[in-house]
Formats: C-alpha cells, sequence, structure tokens
C-alpha cells in the first residue's frame, strides 16, 4: 500500500489534500500518471502546502465550466440508430467512444474516459448513462438505443405517456380541485388565532 496526497477529488476516495492509502498499481497506473497525486512525503507535503491555494482557485475555475456546461447538457437525450435482431439484442455494442462521438455531434466535447459506462450497452432501449465533466460535477444523460429514427421517437412518446400517467397516480383521489369559489366549503364561525 502507498500513501498519496490527492491533488483534486476523486469518487469514493477522497478530496483535495486528504493523505489516503491506495494499492501500489492503483497509484503507479493512474493516480500519479495523471497527475491525480502525489507520493506522501515531507518535500511533497511543503509542495502541496505551498501550491494549495493555487490548486484550489484552478480546481474551482474547472468546477464552474463544468457546472456551465452540465446546466447546457441538463435533460440531453442522444438517440444512436443501431441494427439489431428480433430479441433487441444489438449487433455489436454501445461503448464510450460511441457516446462520445453522438455528445460531440450535439457540441459538447468530452473524452471516452468521462463517460461513466459500467459495462457496453447491447440492447435496445432508453440507458441513463453518468458523464463526469468535472471530478465534483457528474450529469446524467439519456441514451436511447433504436433500430430507426421512428421507432426512438415512439420510445420518446410512449415514456412521456407513462410520466404524464405516473404524475396523474400521485394525485390522491379524494383531492378535489376547486374551480369556483361557490364550491369551496365555508368557515363561517372560525376563528383566527394569528
Amino acid at each position: 500500500m502507498m500513501e498519496v496526497i490527492l491533488l483534486e477529488r476523486i469518487e469514493n476516495l477522497g478530496f483535495m489534500g486528504d493523505v489516503v492509502k491506495v494499492k501500489d498499481g492503483y497509484a503507479r497506473n493512474f493516480l500519479l500518471p495523471q497527475k491525480k497525486a502525489l507520493r506522501k512525503s515531507k518535500a511533497n507535503m511543503e509542495f502541496f502546502d505551498s501550491q494549495k491555494v493555487e490548486l484550489e482557485a484552478i480546481n474551482l475555475k474547472r468546477k464552474e465550466e463544468a457546472q456551465a456546461v452540465a446546466v447546457k447538457m441538463e435533460g440531453l437525450n442522444l438517440t444512436m440508430i443501431r441494427q439489431a435482431g428480433e430479441s433487441g439484442q444489438l449487433y455489436g455494442s454501445v461503448t464510450a467512444r460511441d457516446i462520445t462521438d453522438s455528445l460531440k455531434e450535439e457540441g459538447f466535447t468530452v473524452s471516452r474516459q468521462q463517460v461513466l459506462l459500467n459495462q457496453p450497452i447491447k440492447d435496445l432501449g432508453r440507458f441513463d448513462t453518468r458523464v463526469s465533466l468535472h471530478p465534483e460535477v457528474v450529469i446524467t444523460i439519456t441514451c436511447v438505443i433504436a433500430r430507426s429514427a421512428a421507432e426512438a421517437e415512439a420510445s420518446a412518446a410512449a415514456l412521456v405517456a407513462s410520466a404524464e400517467a405516473a404524475i396523474e397516480e400521485d394525485v390522491p383521489e379524494d383531492a378535489v380541485v376547486h374551480e369556483d369559489e361557490d364550491d369551496l366549503p365555508s368557515y363561517e364561525g372560525a376563528v383566527d388565532e394569528n
């Protein structure tokens, strides 16, 4: 196990400035080459302390930029047309690279490492996919995988209809909407305690 000083927030590990123990391979192959951490040593602790204000300012600027992009991406639905068998299983799969390419077509530049896809998508349907724009800004987009544009539109229409039905189900049956003041109950004789 190796102790490292984190230079940025890392999901499920810690925040900037935290000293954490990680496996040697994770540190050597990911954290250190990506400049996300420094080995814990007296010299590196002093270096981090001297650079902490600057690193926090850079992190804050990047976070604000990511939040601005996240606002633009909010509610984004990507539609991808793929060939599939009768059972709905794709001939091939949709990977992080495919999602990155679709995002570029929509005008958003992200790397495939930022698309947090646990495994490739191998079926038709709607899939929520997380995109990490910054270690502290993660947004969820919807990917619609369909055989044709018409099928994707039908899927979107079905989703809207099911969402409207769910909203209607949330309204209690005894809730009455009063259109006229005459329909409102009378509270004559009630005392206002305020």
